[in-house]
């Protein structure tokens, strides 16, 4: 079918486009009894792929009440300068930010904002804490692990660390997965427009958007393309 054959060239060459910098994105969702593994992000359309994640995630806050202000803010950073130097140790890492994520360093950690807190003389910084899923890490064992290195750095003055919210995901570089997605939507195209015949093509929109996710389980995600196509007659 000469259509389909040039939709999936054309196909080919999109996933071929440069691609954009590599980044860490969080992935969250909340639960809802819409999604059978209990879990809904965004509309997701029918061809998706799933796979586990590369971090799960948990965001931590470090507050601090001590009455006088130099004394406070000095007491939060060097709780934060604590956990830095522990995490190796327990198998985890650090980072900044709601949805891009960058590394957390005893180079950079002196930029994390502080914010006031409920109580007076009070204020806070958050970053997130990673474990990486692998092959026996799966969702349980890496929440276990963070819990384990949040207990294990010490307060420092009257800094303490809380864990901010559930668990979520994080995933390297969507954009990587590019080529497997679109192929994907190559094949389901050409399987379709097959069954209606030699005088069927296929045209198809949302190629050139970048990859979307969503939360799909525990420990996994979606990844998808928002594109759509359309059997049509040919001309």
């Amino acid at each position: 079918m000469r259509a389909v054959r040039a939709f999936m060239a054309a196909a080919l060459i999109a996933g071929m486009a440069m691609p954009a910098p590599a980044q860490e994105v969080v992935v969250s969702a909340s639960r809802a009894s819409a999604n059978r593994d209990g879990f809904q992000g965004t509309s997701l359309p029918i061809i998706t792929l799933r796979r586990t994640a590369d971090f799960a995630v948990q965001r931590v806050a470090i507050t601090g009440d001590t009455r006088d202000e130099a004394l406070r803010r000095k007491e939060i950073y060097a709780m934060v300068k604590s956990a830095i130097e522990r995490a190796r140790q327990y198998g985890v890492e650090l980072a900044t930010g709601d949805y891009v994520v960058e590394a957390l360093t005893l180079e950079n950690y002196g930029n994390l904002t502080l914010s006031k807190d409920r109580r007076p003389d009070s204020e806070r910084t958050s970053f997130i804490v990673k474990a990486k899923l692998e092959p026996g890490i799966d969702a349980k064992a890496a929440l276990e692990r963070i819990s384990k290195f949040i207990k294990a750095v010490p307060p420092t003055g009257r800094a303490q660390m809380e864990t901010v919210g559930d668990l979520t995901l994080s995933v390297l570089n969507p954009d990587q997965y590019r080529q497997k997605i679109i192929e994907m939507i190559a094949a389901d195209a050409a399987a379709t427009a097959a069954r209606f015949g030699p005088d069927y093509g296929v045209e198809v929109r949302g190629l050139d958007r970048p990859v979307e996710w969503s939360r799909a389980s525990l420990s996994e995600v979606f990844l998808y393309l928002p594109a759509a196509y359309v059997i049509r007659p040919k001309e």
